[in-house]
This record gives C-alpha cells, structure tokens and sequence, in this order.
C-alpha cells in the first residue's frame, strides 16, 4: 500500500469518527424534557409564587403581597404583621432558600430557610435575623399561601419587639 493510500483511509476514518463523537456528544448535552410536564410546570408556579410572596416584602408592596395569599382568617395576623413591618422598617433586605418542596394533591408544602436585614432608617442599626418555616400553599393552576408554620420572616417587628 502506497503511503497515499494510507493517508487518504485515515483521512477517511477521522471524517466518519468526528461526525458520529459530534452527534454522541450531542445526544448526550441536549435538554432533556420533564418526565411529567403539568407536575414539572407546578413546580415551577410554586417556586415563582415563593419568589413573588420574597419580592412583595421586599419591596413593601403590601397588595402584591395580599394577592398571594388565600382569603382566610388565619392569615389576617400574618398580613397584620407584614402591614407593621412596612411601617416600622425603611429598608427591607430578605433571602427566601427552598429547602424542600412536598406536593400531595391540593396541598403543597414549601420548607425554607431565610436570612433578612431590617432598617428602620438609612442611616440606623439594622436588624438581623434568619430562620427556618414551612409556607403551605394551594392550587394547581393559581397558587396562593394558606397557611405558615415554623420561624418566617414576617412579623419580624412583633419579635423584636419581644427580644428587647
């Protein structure tokens, strides 16, 4: 075999073997689609709808924040709170982390952790404080809280009321 020939027939390997590692590479980085779509979707209103309830407080949006919220008697003293907190606090920083998320029909439990700065004016001592709870959710399509359980950040004026 002349040493043409050899070059052309690796010539020849290396044009198939990098199309097919290309398209294994491929395969193997491409986005893979949710086993279950509408649970996967779910998901994702809830995590959005964590994150829209840590942005209304935040920002001291005191609608945005009832809009989240079931129309329930248990939850008048937690936006009771939320109403003091806008009140006594100029700056609000809060850090909302889901830990774990358990979804059993209607029922969506969201475990976090959080960590938070409060200032009651630009120039005064800030408040720190971080804790862990349980914000209860329902729905499917709409999701909306029904009820905390554990140490959540709302209210923090009612505590610091206590630990001073």
């Amino acid at each position: 075999m002349n040493p043409l020939q050899c070059i052309n027939k690796q010539v020849l390997v290396l044009l198939i073997t990098f199309p097919v590692i290309f398209s294994l590479a491929g395969t193997g980085c491409s986005k893979k689609a949710p086993k279950y779509p509408e649970d996967h979707a779910r998901f994702q209103r809830v995590v959005q709808a964590i994150k829209a309830l840590e942005t209304a407080y935040v920002n001291q949006d005191a609608s945005a924040f009832q809009e989240l919220l079931l129309p329930l008697e248990n939850l008048d003293l937690l936006e009771a709170n939320v109403q003091e907190d806008f009140a006594t606090f100029s700056t609000i920083q809060l850090d909302l982390t889901i830990d774990r998320m358990v979804i059993d029909g209607d029922r969506i439990s969201a475990f976090v952790s959080w960590q938070g700065n409060w200032e009651r004016t630009p120039q005064g001592a800030v408040a720190q404080a971080s804790g862990h709870g349980t914000l209860l959710w329902s729905g499917n399509q709409v999701i909306l809280l029904r009820r905390i359980e554990g140490d959540l950040p709302f209210g923090v004026t009612h505590r610091l009321k206590f630990s001073s």
